[in-house]
């Protein structure tokens, strides 16, 4: 259908030719095509999925046709040709904005691996995922920072500038006290991964200790945490180290678990159909670009670490962090740690403020919210994997930390999820 003259100067993009079938306005006309290309190969894409999906059933129907694809794959062979109303795309390069601009499609841009603003755009908030991660590190006691990014994306070296920006807020400004490691994507996806993972040990090795690294994203936190294996670097206690994207498997594959960022990426997936929707409509976007803040932190073991100048606590919190879950008990931390009950119980409360004891159950209780939120698992096999013989016993206890039975947690959580966006 053809633009309307307020739509195409909100693009700068000339009256598109996509067919009369695919009209948005009136009653009784055809849905709209919109065609998406997002990537399916990485949890972040397939989040906004889900929200352009949410829309669509919430406010506006539309005939989709979704391209599977990686990242950065570049537009189809038959895209020059597609007829259709609109356009959601994270793979927006050189070639493919120059096909959009010819055709006057429509087109919300959500990817960010160039500084381009030639269309309409809703990404993350970069800077703000830099502040929050300054702000998780520091709040570590950790004295020494790092970041580990990727030299020719544009979203690594805006989360780089915000997370210098947080560092200096915490009067971090000192060049000694935070040190920077990046690399090309690029180069890594053809071919050259293990230079780039013999540089990155080398790096690793010559960090001060302790340290918290921000990787740029979860691929980048592996990286490091890989590196930190074969420095033989322990690690949250020598180096912590924070992702972000939080994708389950592969912080779940890590050794030990990444802590990782959490964007709203079905949030961003959600504002750009709204933002489509208003485009195809011949509306003018009220904001044309659009920033999405991160929604929190998902921390696993790679960040959780207190930096505490007392070997046989710290030991002893080692111990709880890798082994709490396996149903380990104070007894079993005495018998390697040389030390009186007494005596670990009145340094525990100094350092922590609780028992150790109430350590091993924080671990537990963590875990244990971690998998009902994540997980379709039974509570039988959830308090199995924390450490619990009995599953009665593990929801008197949930219920005791948490105020909420097992059950009425994991409803909340995904209720919370799914809470509505606009």
């Amino acid at each position: 259908m053809p633009v309307p003259p307020s739509n195409a100067a909100a693009n700068g993009l000339p009256k598109h030719r996509a067919s009369e079938a695919g009209k948005v306005s009136g009653s009784g006309q055809a849905r709209p095509k919109v065609l998406l290309l997002v990537e399916t190969t990485m949890a972040f894409g397939r989040s906004v999925l889900e929200g352009i999906s949410r829309y669509r059933i919430e406010r506006q129907p539309w005939s989709v046709q979704l391209d599977l694809r990686e990242l950065m794959a570049g537009p189809p062979a038959w895209f020059r040709s597609w007829d259709g109303d609109g356009i959601i795309t994270r793979d927006t390069t050189p070639e493919m904005i120059e096909i959009i601009r010819e055709t006057g499609i429509p087109t919300v841009n959500l990817g960010d691996i160039r500084d381009d603003q030639s269309l309409p755009s809703v990404i993350n908030d970069h800077e703000a995922i830099g502040r929050l991660a300054a702000s998780h590190l520091a709040d570590k006691g950790i004295e020494h920072f790092a970041f580990a990014g990727f030299s020719d994306h544009h979203w690594s070296s805006q989360r780089l500038t915000g997370f210098l920006a947080g560092l200096a807020e915490r009067g971090v400004e000192d060049p000694e006290r935070v040190h920077v490691h990046q690399s090309g994507w690029s180069s890594a996806s053809q071919g050259g991964w293990q230079q780039q993972q013999d540089q990155i040990v080398a790096w690793v090795k010559s960090l001060p200790r302790p340290i918290g690294i921000l990787a740029c994203n979860d691929f980048r936190g592996q990286h490091i945490l890989e590196a930190c294996q074969t420095a033989k670097v322990s690690v949250p206690d020598e180096i912590a180290v924070l992702g972000v994207d939080n994708d389950h498997v592969l912080c779940d594959f890590c050794d030990p678990p990444l802590s990782s960022i959490i964007p709203a990426a079905e949030r961003i997936g959600y504002q750009a159909a709204v933002m489509l929707d208003q485009m195809m409509r011949g509306q003018t976007p009220d904001k044309p670009h659009v920033q999405i803040a991160p929604l929190g932190i998902a921390e696993r073991l790679s960040t959780d670490v207190m930096a505490i100048d007392d070997e046989d606590v710290a030991a002893a919190i080692q111990m709880i962090r890798f082994r709490a879950c396996e149903g380990l008990t104070v007894s079993d931390i005495l018998a390697e740690v040389p030390i009186a009950r007494s005596s670990l119980e009145r340094r525990f409360r100094q350092y922590l403020g609780r028992s150790p004891q109430a350590e091993i159950r924080r671990v537990q209780i963590k875990r244990a919210c971690q998998l009902l939120r994540d997980t379709e698992l039974s509570l039988v096999k959830i308090s199995r994997l924390t450490g619990f013989k009995h599953a009665e016993y593990f929801s008197v206890v949930f219920k005791r930390e948490v105020n909420q039975t097992p059950g009425r947690y994991r409803d909340a959580s995904r209720a919370k999820a799914r809470k509505p966006f606009g």
